[in-house]
């Protein structure tokens, strides 16, 4: 079992099949290489709030007018030299999340969730090929759910057993990336590529929401793409 495909190997020394050993699991996802993809910049999009007491203050405004807020985040995945990488926002040099943002009251969960993507993202002027920066975002799997029981910064993974009434639900989903595709940057922001090895069980840097998405996205396997459109190398569960 090995992860280099046939066309990619440079060695003789195969080791032994150990059969097959991918059932009840998601179809394999297709990642392409982070320089098939161009990246802009547009206007700065500064943050809506000045202070954390400040944005939650704005949370406490709205669960009053609204009820539960509603968020959507993305995760997107590509790849370098054939590990997978997160495409992140950092703010300030310092503060990283994920493209996405919070639902309009009454608007439905997808189209606004691409709508945010869209706001964060896409470019806004047709200098790039029209392919490239009209597809549609193919939204995939919800892989995490998180939770803020009450007005404050600490979210979870599970609804805490006191609470019935939580502030906020956060959904991350999976973006499957096509094959080419321009994002455009706010210019207060960097979009960078961070390897699933440098995220994991890194809570410090991260958060406790990023540095988890390795553990999301272990369920699946992946086919590594090159510029050339060729398969270089897949999950050893594929057993090739």
């Amino acid at each position: 079992m090995t992860t280099i495909t046939e066309a990619a190997r440079k060695t003789t020394l195969i080791p032994p099949s150990s059969g097959e050993f991918s059932s009840r699991q998601p179809k394999t996802i297709r990642l392409y290489p982070v320089s098939n993809y161009t990246f802009g910049t547009k206007e700065a999009q500064p943050e809506e709030d000045p202070s954390v007491s400040a944005r939650l203050q704005r949370l406490q405004t709205h669960y009053e007018q609204f009820g539960m807020r509603r968020t959507c985040e993305g995760v997107l995945v590509c790849h370098e030299h054939g590990h997978p990488h997160i495409l992140m926002l950092q703010i300030a040099n310092a503060f990283f999340k994920l493209p996405g943002d919070y639902l309009h009251p009454g608007e439905d969960e997808i189209e606004g969730f691409t709508a945010r993507l869209n706001e964060r993202l896409a470019p806004v002027n047709a200098q790039y090929p029209a392919e490239q920066h009209t597809a549609e975002w193919e939204v995939g799997d919800c892989i995490a759910q998180w939770w803020r029981p009450n007005f404050e910064t600490f979210t979870y993974p599970f609804i805490p057993p006191h609470v019935s009434r939580p502030k906020e639900c956060k959904k991350l989903y999976l973006i499957n990336l096509p094959k080419h595709k321009v994002l455009s940057v706010p210019k207060n922001m960097k979009l960078l590529a961070v390897p699933l090895f440098e995220l994991y069980d890194n809570s410090a840097r991260y958060g406790s929401q990023l540095s988890a998405i390795p553990q999301y996205l272990s369920r699946y396997n992946f086919e590594f793409v090159d510029e050339n459109n060729v398969v270089i190398g897949r999950s050893p569960a594929l057993n090739h």
